[in-house]
């Protein structure tokens, strides 16, 4: 067995393990709930980039520490940012799911705790999903000021639908681990003692299949998925709004209800 570990703190870092096929990705920020700093999105999409350069590596785990698989960004890292660093730390992130949305071979979250936000679009980013009753997904960027790009929302609706999807959104609704498994956002449900074993299993018995098999029908899988088109939209998607934005982040970090200024919105 391999084991490389990000040159971050002990107390914040990502590590890969390599063993049997299979390569697993750890994020470890447990005091705060694995939240990803900017310098650890990047991070995760350098360590996601040179999975395949191991020919032994046929199947992507990642996993978060603890009882969590990670709630997305750290949104105390905005409260100090500009808007225009606030856009290029959400285009880092953008970069490392895409990182694993585009590696040749099966990918597999495994989500013991929730997923919000950024960490669901990671999680949707993979190709199978395993979680335990302790599973929650959400995505509350409403209570924010984000706004989903094009590709953020269309994992969504691939899952879930486009009327799901606007719930989700507009409620700042949690879904929990028997809702998601229901709707399709979990492959996999099994209890949380099992998590584990039964993931690496899994993992195993996809390595043992056909690697042309396997990269043929992820590959015409994503040929034939929906294409939906976006009917309206920047040519250079913001992931903030100006406004609304640093409303939300001030609001999260001082734990205050947010209270967005009234504004006619435009097409």
């Amino acid at each position: 067995m391999k084991v490389h570990i990000s040159r971050m703190s002990p107390q914040e870092k990502i590590t890969l393990q390599e063993t049997a096929g299979l390569a697993i990705i750890t994020l470890h920020r447990p005091h705060l709930r694995n939240a990803l700093t900017v310098q650890m999105w990047d991070e995760l999409a350098g360590v996601v980039q040179r999975v395949p350069d191991n020919p032994k590596n046929r199947v992507l785990l990642i996993r978060g520490t603890g009882e969590q698989f990670t709630a997305g960004s750290d949104l105390k890292e905005f409260h100090r940012m500009s808007l225009e660093e606030a856009e290029e730390a959400f285009r880092v992130m953008d970069k490392a799911i895409s990182a694993v949305e585009r590696l040749p071979f099966p990918t597999v979250a495994v989500i013991n705790g929730p997923a919000m936000g950024a960490g669901l679009q990671l999680a949707l980013a993979c190709d199978l999903r395993i979680g335990s009753p302790l599973t929650r997904m959400g995505m509350p960027v409403g209570r924010l000021g984000i706004t989903l790009d094009a590709s953020f929302t269309k994992r969504l609706v691939d899952l879930i639908g486009p009327s799901r999807t606007k719930d989700l959104v507009y409620t700042n609704r949690i879904y929990d681990a028997e809702e998601c498994y229901q709707l399709g956002l979990l492959n996999y449900l099994v209890e949380e003692e099992q998590l584990d074993r039964f993931a690496v299993e899994k993992g195993y018995l996809i390595a043992s299949q056909s690697p042309a098999s396997l990269q043929a029908v992820k590959r015409n899988v994503a040929l034939v998925k929906p294409r939906h088109e976006v009917p309206w939209g920047h040519p250079r998607h913001t992931f903030v709004d100006p406004i609304d934005f640093p409303v939300g982040v001030a609001s999260f970090v001082e734990k205050e209800k947010p209270r967005f200024p009234r504004r006619r919105m435009k097409d």
